[in-house]
């Protein structure tokens, strides 16, 4: 069989490029060599991680503030089988939705694991053996959860994120390696079923990657779940047993910890995926990470061959991958698209949410760049006393000269929604006053936005 253009790799940078390549009118074929598509966002990452978050978070409520609100239950109990099945239910369906658009945009799904035998020849394993021919290949294998090397990780007590989706109990004391996005989320599932969670992190504050502020109000609201925290502490062992997990770290003193756990969570990233693609066939480069180097238009040095999302460099986020998706089928489709990368949104969907797109204000700092900074809080807000989501704020960060926003940080009920017009702004070139003069309904969320923008134009907040 021959196609235009063939993707490895079907999560969501994979399938979208698939189908904007189908819609261009290019003979498409998808490669996938697990049983289900959509990557590790949808079967092993996103997708089940939102399910028992939010199952948890119900039942947290129950627990916490279903009371105050006149609701009064009791016997509440949590049933982390169910909701384990629950979250498989809403993966099926997700992943099931896929296979929908593949028939409806008439992409062939090969199953099986691609190799590369020449830039333009592809052998599929699987239950049958194929070779296609192609014109172009876009590489979407996404990425895999990394660990340390002196960590062995028996996936039974020491787990990483896909196993965590998946336990058979509440862990008693769970104990994460790393404070970043996965590590919060998971934990918070687990603190709110009634684990103790401890996190060790090497760097001195929570989601390291994000402005400074986020880290520490994330850190307040976390403890209040019980959260413990070893910042600054480098893992130096981790031993498990059938039944307990030890974990050693040393701080910055050279002061050697030991926590005790009946698990260990390792979430210290991700590493590229490219295991078995035969890309030492056609002689495809990678960097000493091991993601796949591109150039501008996201093509390797073999001209036919592009590749997208967690492979490449850049924030392994499932948006990021589908706007590279999008990028390389019209970039072939001799058209002129274009990614903005510094206005890629990043989300940690902890409860409180916490969401951000641009610099960071230690990033301005760096630059050496003259800003203002406006910031306002949700307990001001009149939509978060209603609904008891007081904790959290917004920062807004401008030129301290054109007032064009720089960065928008947001840490609160519903961040993860209300950062889309923080980008749609700023896709705009819009000033902070700019949006501090639009009507935003009351009583909303968003509120906080419109303020923190009116407290960087001339410290104009209104109800601050």
């Amino acid at each position: 069989m021959t196609y235009d253009i063939t993707v490895i790799g079907s999560g969501p940078g994979g399938y979208v490029a698939a189908i904007r390549c189908a819609q261009l009118g290019f003979k498409t074929a998808l490669i996938e060599k697990y049983n289900t598509l959509g990557g590790t966002c949808l079967n092993v990452g996103c997708i089940p991680s939102k399910a028992l978050l939010d199952s948890t978070e119900h039942y947290h409520n129950a627990q916490t503030t279903f009371a105050e609100h006149g609701i009064k239950l009791t016997g509440v109990k949590a049933d982390l089988g169910q909701m384990i099945k629950r979250k498989g239910e809403v993966v099926s369906q997700t992943t099931q939705g896929i296979d929908f658009l593949m028939k409806k945009n008439k992409i062939d799904v090969l199953q099986g694991l691609g190799s590369f035998v020449d830039k333009n020849t592809i052998k599929i394993s699987g239950e049958k053996e194929q070779t296609i021919t192609t014109d172009k290949v876009i590489i979407a294998t996404g990425s895999k959860p990394s660990s340390l090397p002196f960590i062995k990780l028996d996936k039974k007590r020491v787990i990483t994120s896909t196993e965590a989706l998946q336990l058979k109990e509440i862990p008693k004391h769970l104990v994460i390696i790393g404070g970043g996005v996965i590590g919060l989320e998971l934990g918070s599932v687990y603190a709110r079923l009634g684990a103790k969670v401890s996190v060790v992190e090497y760097m001195d504050s929570l989601i390291p990657t994000m402005d400074t502020t986020m880290g520490r109000e994330l850190k307040k609201v976390l403890k209040k779940l019980g959260f413990e925290y070893y910042l600054k502490h480098k893992v130096t062992e981790v031993k498990g047993t059938a039944k307990t997990v030890t974990v050693k770290a040393e701080n910055t003193k050279g002061e050697t910890v030991e926590i005790k756990g009946d698990y260990c969570l390792v979430a210290v990233g991700r590493k590229p995926y490219t295991e078995g693609l035969g890309l030492e066939n056609i002689g495809i480069a990678t960097d000493k990470a091991g993601r796949i180097e591109v150039d501008g238009q996201l093509q390797t040095n073999v001209p036919n061959i592009y590749a997208i999302g967690d492979v490449i460099k850049g924030a392994m986020l499932a948006h990021k991958a589908e706007e590279e998706g999008v990028f390389v089928a019209e970039t072939i489709a001799g058209q002129k698209p274009h990614i903005h990368y510094n206005l890629i949104p990043a989300v940690v969907y902890t409860w409180p949410e916490v969401a951000a797109v641009g610099y960071t204000e230690q990033q301005l700092k760096e630059q050496g760049r003259a800003y203002k900074t406006g910031s306002f809080p949700y307990r001001a807000l009149g939509r978060a006393r209603a609904s008891m989501d007081i904790e959290g704020l917004v920062k807004v960060l401008a030129d301290k000269e054109t007032d064009e926003i720089l960065g928008v940080h947001i840490i609160g009920a519903r961040a993860a929604d209300m950062i889309a017009s923080a980008v749609t702004a700023m896709e705009y070139r819009a000033s902070a006053e700019d949006v501090a003069r639009m009507s935003h309904a009351h009583p909303t969320y968003m509120e906080a936005v419109k303020e923190a923008c009116l407290a960087a134009t001339e410290n104009r907040a209104i109800h601050m």
